[in-house]
């Protein structure tokens, strides 16, 4: 499949597209031909996203855990073709005994409601044929100790998506990609020292030997975003780590 001739033209938003996953997906979706626009919550962030992206690429700063501040953000694109959302803090271990509700309903609130008001405002100015990318991870699947909050995020994202993509069939596409561990800003308030150690022991512990670079999952979104013929699935890019 030619991924370029498909996205040649076509509108695509990624909310949550301006630095990590995010970001490398809209560069290759704009290197592709696509006009994408990125979307998240600080103007800084978008500003700096833009530097990095073609001329013609388009940034909007909003709270995407606010449904009006989302709703308007699609009102203002008008027409779209396809919709990825890949927003997310970074998630922290909470062990059940340690539980913080107000914490585990902060985690819920951006990656898995987020994501549900993202489809819902962008629903109605996706054309036929397009697609819906969400973000999902490997804790559903592998859950370690202390992931019993992340691994219920991941485990809904992957259900919504199952969902969606048979209520939004034929009309419009729904996929999911999960991600492994990869070396992103998402880690960055990680001391130097233990960021290479816990790079060094993931690397170490999945079958491919190294972490996952950005382009490498930014590759299966755009691989969604053309294959006209899927809907409802999940793609593991991780290295191998559900096998380890």
């Amino acid at each position: 499949m030619d991924v370029s001739s498909s996205l040649t033209g076509t509108e695509v938003v990624v909310l949550g597209g301006t630095s990590g996953v995010g970001l490398a997906t809209a560069q290759l979706a704009a290197g592709a031909g696509a006009q994408v626009t990125v979307v998240s919550s600080r103007r800084t962030s978008v500003d700096k996203a833009l530097a990095g992206l073609p001329g013609s690429a388009r940034g909007v700063a909003a709270d995407l855990t606010d449904p009006t501040a989302v709703r308007a953000v699609f009102d203002e694109l008008g027409a779209i073709d396809h919709l990825v959302f890949t927003a997310g803090e970074p998630l922290s271990l909470m062990p059940i005994g340690e539980l913080d509700t107000t914490r585990a309903h902060t985690f819920f609130e951006l990656r898995y409601f987020g994501a549900l008001t993202a489809v819902h405002a962008g629903l109605p100015h996706l054309r036929d044929g397009g697609s819906i990318t969400l973000t999902t991870g490997s804790a559903g699947a592998r859950p370690s100790p202390g992931w019993s909050v992340a691994a219920s995020i991941v485990g809904a994202v992957d259900a919504l998506t199952r969902a969606l993509a048979v209520e939004l069939a034929p009309r419009i596409r729904v996929n999911a990609v999960s991600p492994g561990v990869l070396r992103s800003p998402m880690w960055d308030a990680l001391p130097a020292a233990d960021r290479d150690a816990f790079y060094a022991g993931t690397a170490a512990s999945v079958p491919l030997g190294r972490i996952g670079e950005v382009d490498d999952p930014a590759l299966a979104y755009l691989y969604v975003m053309s294959q006209p013929f899927a809907t409802g699935t999940v793609t593991a890019v991780d290295g191998g780590a559900l096998l380890a």
